[in-house]
């Protein structure tokens, strides 16, 4: 059972950090939690489709797409390869794509919105470095939690 994040901020909030960056729920999980792994990329989501097709074991994929809504880094059958690996939640600074279907998955998302066109496959980017979105750090290692309230992560 995940503890909701205003009752955790209340008990911890010196701890914590508190994203005040408004993102969407698309996926089948409001609330999650787990250990924070990243990447960042922009309009390239070779490097999430890599990541996510490893052993999750609970935890949650922070993307810092730069805010892009160009193009989606996360569409459903990535997102079904993390449910698949054990994954709980994904959280994208940027755009997803297969609402629908996303929607219906057993995992927690996170996104800035939505855009039917796909990323490119390059490959660039970065994995499981400290990235920092709207003035919030999440550093590889930390926990994160989020719900229907917002998302918090360990300093």
């Amino acid at each position: 059972m995940t503890i909701a994040t205003a009752d955790l901020y209340d008990e911890r909030g010196d701890e914590l950090d508190s994203l005040s960056l408004q993102l969407l729920d698309l996926g089948g999980h409001v609330a999650f939690d787990g250990p924070v792994r990243t990447v960042r990329c922009h309009r390239d989501n070779a490097l999430v489709k890599e990541v996510l097709a490893t052993p999750g074991d609970g935890a949650v994929l922070v993307i810092d797409g730069g805010g892009s809504l160009e193009s989606a880094l996360v569409g459903d059958l990535i997102a079904a390869s993390a449910v698949e690996n054990g994954w709980a939640g994904i959280i994208v600074h940027g755009a997803i794509r297969d609402r629908e279907a996303m929607a219906s998955l057993p995992l927690g998302v996170k996104a800035l919105g939505s855009n039917p066109r796909k990323s490119a496959k390059g490959g660039v980017g970065e994995i499981d470095v400290p990235v920092t979105i709207a003035g919030v750090v999440f550093a590889p290692g930390r926990h994160v939690w989020a719900d229907d309230d917002g998302v918090v992560v360990e300093r």
